[in-house]
């Protein structure tokens, strides 16, 4: 029975992270919608990822208060239901065409994806053994990344059909011309987000009556030489190292799903063609899961799993910096299987044996996620320093934005080498004396 229950739970939840996946992985679409029709320089349109991610700094301390007080499955009806919020100002963001508002939506859908994430991780970590982790959350990457690689493909087709004739209709037009082109190009996410939201509020209702057994982690006390020797997080010095690992690599993560569609239209591909590119990553994602799932633990450990990622990370990203063209693209995309078990691993290398402490430390694990919200504008302000530097010397602008787009990414050779830190030596150290 209680085998049943834990499957039933693990769908459940799979279902919640193809929810949040979807919502996520449409940004590799909106940015380079939100940089024409708002008429954006790089790095202002890479404040729909920060958006959405300092949404997890913001809430991740007040969802866990919160799960205390409903428990896991109220809460993330709650998120679901935050979500659909989220959804809905796109609406009046449209007619606008206003951008803080667009932001402000995705910020409000951030916060419910918190609430989402606070309550579903912790949960599918302890759901089973410890050892097994990386495993169940593998599964749950797979639906998350299938959710990204179809919202990618559908946003794509909805947001940038006609982006490059209209891109050239607006560099020859007035004034009143390129408002009513814009305005016309910004109507185009109020259905799509309309039934967004019907769908988010429905299931919000009805995961208040799934079946979802009550799981904890165990309360102990942290014992050293028979006593009580831990008394706050504070004294997990691999907690923290965790977290600063798992923060620089969504920042990586981010850059490589959301940064691709307007890499490849900087390199000369049209709108049409780039807008697949984000699904090349995330579908590189799911199949490096679904090996996952088969591989650990029986035949891979958590951690030698998080040294190989960050290994293909640092290799991939130095031949992103050293080819050209389509290649480069693909490269990119190459990220996915690089990323695909950080997040699955350094959850349970980080929670293994904080007892009591859990909640709390998924809830800062959570507040990682924020990496998202900082390091891809700050490759974005690189991109346009680097292409005004480069214009000033005399480099045409086209080829100075496609050179300073590729360079640009030497930013993810130090965050894949923080995650080779943790794997190797970070999650071991459980003690600041050591």
């Amino acid at each position: 029975m209680q085998q049943k229950n834990n499957t039933t739970a693990i769908v459940i939840i799979a279902s919640l992270f193809f929810i949040f996946g979807f919502v996520t992985w449409i940004n590799g679409a909106l940015i380079p919608f939100m940089k024409t029709i708002n008429e954006l320089t790089d790095a202002q349109s890479y404040l729909v990822a920060s958006a959405s991610y300092i949404s997890f700094v913001v809430m991740a301390l007040p969802a866990s208060y919160i799960l205390t007080k409903i428990g896991y499955k109220k809460g993330m009806s709650l998120g679901l239901t935050v979500m659909a919020i989220g959804a809905l100002v796109f609406i009046p963001a449209a007619e606008a065409r206003t951008y803080w508002v667009f932001l402000v939506g995705i910020f409000i859908q951030g916060l419910g994806m918190t609430i989402l994430q606070t309550a579903s991780n912790p949960y599918i970590t302890i759901l089973g053994p410890i050892e097994s982790g990386a495993k169940r959350i593998a599964i749950m990457g797979i639906a998350n990344k299938t959710a990204g690689a179809l919202g990618s493909v559908i946003f794509g087709a909805l947001l940038l059909s006609g982006i490059d004739e209209t891109k050239e209709k607006l560099a020859n037009t007035t004034i009143e011309e390129k408002n009513i082109l814009l305005d016309g190009m910004a109507d185009s996410v109020f259905m799509p987000y309309l039934i967004m939201a019907i769908v988010l509020f429905v299931l919000g209702i009805l995961i208040r009556k799934a079946p979802l057994p009550n799981v904890e982690a165990k309360e102990e006390d942290i014992l050293e030489n028979g006593k009580t020797a831990k008394t706050s997080i504070f004294d997990f010095p691999n907690l923290w190292l965790g977290v600063l690992a798992l923060f620089v690599y969504v920042g990586a993560e981010v850059i490589a799903g959301d940064t691709i569609i307007a890499y490849g239209i900087s390199l000369g591909f049209t709108g049409e063609e780039a807008k697949y590119f984000t699904t090349y990553t995330l579908l590189a994602m799911v199949a490096t899961y679904a090996l996952g799932v088969v591989l650990i633990p029986k035949y891979v450990k958590q951690k030698t799993a998080l040294i190989a990622s960050a290994v293909l990370g640092i290799i991939f990203s130095f031949c992103i910096l050293n080819t050209t063209g389509f290649t480069s693209v693909i490269f990119v995309a190459a990220l996915g299987i690089a990323n695909a078990l950080v997040w699955p691993a350094i959850w349970p290398l980080t929670l293994e044996g904080l007892g009591k402490f859990t909640k709390t430390a998924s809830a800062l694990l959570i507040m990682a996620i924020s990496g998202g919200a900082i390091i891809p504008p700050l490759y974005g302000q690189i991109v346009d320093a680097t292409s005004e530097e480069l214009i000033a010397n005399g480099i045409p602008k086209l080829e100075a934005l496609a050179t300073a787009a590729t360079s640009s990414y030497w930013i993810l050779i130090p965050c894949y080498a923080i995650v080779l830190f943790f794997a190797i030596w970070g999650h071991k150290i459980k003690n600041w004396r050591n």
